[in-house]
């Protein structure tokens, strides 16, 4: 039959009566209340944090994110939610330990299948008593695995089976192999076992000191979950050997309370199923467990507490990759920043500082005031000055045009140029930079130009310097409804005009001395009002040139947005996990008060070093 064994050695355990590591029973309720809703801020923080540069170690990380989730959504919160739940006693283990054929034992009839092939068990399988059937459904444990109430091998499936074998109060929950040779298995059995309020976890005498099933061990004496261990099915030479072995190693590795049941080696029936007096022993235990509210909910409590534990211990690495993550973020923005902030005062700049005045608009406007006779048109006295304005500026008029096509041609060259550099130099940056070259090639297939500037700037250029031109043209009409009737304005028109404000506009900081356009607004409009719509005109022309360059600064900002790298993702994450441990501690302090006497320190859990 089955034999019990302790590190210590033969002596059966304590009752299960007892409360495992002074573990208060009965905690109120709104202390519970607290501990849900600070964990299920703790989640909200976990979803929130991105680690998408590849920086050593946070592949590790990730994983570990994900799993933490995971066993936030699967256990922690359900269980919570609904402490007064069955016991979930998960049976795990080794590839070919005898998993299923130990299950469907405990219970005395088949419930989950087994064989010679492997994998055996693809979709897990709860057996659980009948009356306990609300409380596996798909709101509550594993909510990610569709119910099902027949056999099936899918994995994203919970197959429920009631049996009346079954004590009320326990479910045992047969997992696939932690050493599956397939992945999709072994990702499976991890999550079963961590939302497992008791780990069943079976090896054989050929098996026990693989390194798979003990690191799974290794991390259930970390949170403190509770386990028990079966040999199963062990001859008996190998039992007076292998036992005492497994024993000590038990101990050595912080296990030291998990009961040992050794099953001997016995011929199993038609039925797939080992003698009774087998499994006995491990059968009386769990329907111990299952009669013992007591002991039961210590259990229950010891392994949820060493679960939330683990999981503020391992919040903490996250949050400072995050919050080293966000610094790359910050550098890789301010590189973009830098470059664009500067083209964009050197490009608003240029469009004043006389710099435009050259090459073909230089010539334009030349063309167009000719070589004095049009500033001695202006000075000349009013008599007359119709007739020789008209004889000064023939031709004008279409000159004018091509001084303002002129103009457009420049301003869209200034904005080309300008953004053509700015996307060089910031993809050249980027590059050189190491997380930087990897958000480039990651954008690739999304934006193979990122090096030059869009390709739709070109037409968004033109436009823009026939939108500011449309602008000066309306000013001026605005500006002249009172002086329509006037000589200058007449021989001019608003072509004319419009072209030698854009010009006076392109030279306003130049330090020039008055040109003949300033001269003719000046006699049209009078000073104070030319200086005022050069002043407006000037500061439109600067935001339309900022907008478009700050629209392609957005395409390399752009890709550090959609990371979703909130500056202060890290210090949330840590603050709620703080919230735990908070009222974790407290928790600790009242079962300490509760149990009558020093019990352990505060915040310790059972068998946490000291």
């Amino acid at each position: 039959m089955t034999s019990p064994h302790t590190p210590g050695g033969p002596t059966p355990r304590a009752s299960v009566g007892s409360r495992p590591g002074g573990y208060d029973t009965k905690r109120r309720p709104a202390d519970d209340a607290k501990m849900l809703t600070a964990l299920i801020r703790l989640r909200q923080t976990l979803v929130a944090i991105d680690l998408p540069f590849d920086q050593p170690d946070v592949a590790e990380l990730r994983a570990a994110r994900l799993e933490m989730i995971d066993q936030l959504e699967d256990y922690l919160i359900p269980r919570l939610m609904s402490f007064e739940a069955p016991m979930l006693a998960v049976v795990g283990g080794s590839t070919g330990a005898g998993k299923s054929t130990l299950v469907n034992s405990l219970v005395g009839k088949r419930v989950t299948a087994s064989g010679v092939l492997r994998p055996t068990t693809r979709s897990p399988v709860l057996v659980h008593h009948p009356r306990d059937r609300q409380w596996f459904g798909q709101d509550r444990l594993l909510p990610d695995l569709a119910r099902v109430y027949h056999a099936t091998d899918k994995p994203t499936s919970l197959q429920l089976v009631p049996s009346s074998n079954v004590p009320p109060g326990v479910a045992i929950l047969d997992a696939p192999d932690v050493d599956s040779v397939e992945e999709r298995n072994r990702t499976l059995a991890a999550e079963l076992m961590a939302a497992a309020d008791l780990w069943v976890f079976v090896t054989s005498a050929a098996r026990y000191a693989d390194q798979v099933p003990w690191e799974f061990l290794r991390s259930a004496a970390d949170r403190s979950t509770s386990v028990a261990i079966v040999l199963d099915r062990t001859p008996d030479d190998a039992a007076r050997t292998v036992a005492p072995h497994l024993a000590r190693m038990l101990a050595s590795r912080g296990l030291k309370e998990a009961p040992l049941f050794v099953v001997p080696e016995g011929k199993v029936d038609d039925d797939g199923l080992l003698p009774a007096d087998h499994v006995a022993d491990i059968r009386t235990w769990l329907r111990s467990l299952a009669a013992d509210v007591d002991a039961r909910s210590a259990l229950v409590r010891r392994t949820l507490d060493g679960a939330v534990r683990a999981i503020t211990h391992r919040c903490y690495p996250i949050a400072d990759a995050s919050a080293a993550q966000a610094v790359i973020a910050v550098e890789l923005a301010s590189e973009a920043d830098g470059i664009y902030d500067a083209t964009i005062a050197s490009t608003t700049a240029a469009t004043g500082d006389g710099s435009l005045m050259r090459g073909e608009l230089q010539a334009r406007w030349d063309e167009f005031v000719g070589t004095g006779d049009l500033l001695r048109a202006i000075e000349a006295p009013l008599a007359g000055l119709r007739g020789r304005l008209v004889n000064t500026l023939k031709g004008k008029p279409q000159q004018a045009e091509q001084v303002s096509e002129a103009v457009e041609r420049s301003l869209e060259a200034l904005l080309l140029e300008r953004a053509e550099d700015a996307a060089a130099r910031t993809f050249a940056a980027w590059s050189e930079h190491p997380y930087g070259a990897t958000l480039l090639e990651g954008a690739a297939a999304r934006d193979a130009g990122l090096s030059r500037a869009a390709t739709t700037l070109r037409d968004r250029a033109a436009q823009l310097a026939r939108d500011w031109h449309e602008e000066v043209v309306g000013l001026l009409r605005d500006e002249g409804t009172d002086k329509r009737t006037s000589a200058r304005y007449l021989a001019f028109g608003v072509g004319g005009l419009s072209v030698a404000l854009e010009i006076e506009v392109f030279t306003r900081n130049a330090g020039a001395p008055p040109s003949a356009g300033r001269a003719l607004l000046d006699a049209v409009f009078g000073q104070e009002a030319v200086s005022s719509m050069i002043e407006r005109t000037g500061r439109s022309l600067e935001r339309r040139l900022s907008a478009a360059l700050n629209d392609e600064r957005a395409r390399f900002v752009s890709l550090i947005d959609g990371l979703v790298l909130e500056p202060d993702a890290a210090e949330q994450l840590r603050n709620a996990a703080r919230r735990v441990d908070d009222l974790r501690f407290q928790a600790a302090k009242s079962d300490t008060r509760d149990a009558g006497g020093p019990g352990e320190a505060a915040g310790r859990a059972p068998g946490e070093a000291q």
